[in-house]
């Protein structure tokens, strides 16, 4: 009985810890894109400043993206 609540706690933990490193890879592929300046003009957007934020370039279709 003691070894199934051992073996039983060890793959709650491995799942617990695989459930974590697909998190962190789902958030890094969740990363909002970018875009430079003359993609920007090019697909009819406008550049904003952002102060202590950068520059962002909001497209046609309402979306923004980060300026690289």
């Amino acid at each position: 009985m003691r070894i199934r609540r051992t073996l039983g706690l060890i793959l709650a933990a491995v799942t617990l810890a695989g459930a974590g490193a697909v998190g962190a890879v789902g958030a890094q592929a969740a990363s909002s894109p970018t875009i430079t300046r003359e993609e920007c003009t090019a697909a009819g957007g406008q550049v904003k400043s952002i102060p202590y934020g950068g520059d962002t370039c909001t497209l046609p279709d309402g979306t923004s993206q980060r300026i690289v």
